[in-house]
């Protein structure tokens, strides 16, 4: 089993690192899942020259920076598509300033792949599609992993129906 930790990494005051080694520890000591982690692997599919610059490159060098970014969304839906089999979503305020926690989102919704969708957000502050494209909602990561605990076996995971719970 492979679990994919999607949210805000751009816009986030740690990069997004914080809570996703608690669940990561979670995922692979309690459930004994396979994590990516796409905070943690920020080399990616980029050659060195990439990977040091091009946070630079989106104010001085648009194109060759849009060129990488490209790199990365193509590398992150690529391994959602033909590897994942769940997602761990944290949504916060920074999430709905980028793009793509959404598109991680929308992609495994449309795949059929669950996604647990973990938020303190109010929902009318919350876009509806990203709302939608969720097969649970948790108020709390404590409700996620007693859900996920009891849930998921350890070799298996459902492809779940679509509906949301708090």
């Amino acid at each position: 089993m492979l679990g994919y930790l999607a949210g805000s990494i751009e816009f986030s005051h740690d990069q997004g690192k914080g809570w996703r080694k608690t669940v990561r520890v979670f995922m692979e000591d309690v459930l004994g899942h396979e994590v990516y982690d796409p905070a943690e692997d920020e080399k990616k599919n980029l050659s060195d020259e990439e990977s040091a610059n091009f946070r630079l490159w989106k104010t001085n060098n648009f194109e060759r920076y849009r060129e990488v970014v490209r790199k990365i969304i193509d590398f992150d839906l690529d391994l959602i598509e033909n590897r994942v089999d769940y997602i761990i979503c944290c949504w916060t305020k920074q999430s709905a300033m980028g793009g793509g926690t959404p598109a991680e989102l929308t992609l495994a919704y449309r795949k059929r792949i669950p996604v647990y969708l973990v938020t303190e957000v109010p929902f009318e502050d919350i876009s509806g599609w990203v709302l939608s494209c969720a097969d649970r909602v948790f108020r709390d990561f404590d409700s996620l992993k007693t859900f996920l605990a009891s849930a998921i076996q350890p070799a298996t995971a459902e492809k779940s129906t679509r509906t949301a719970h708090v």
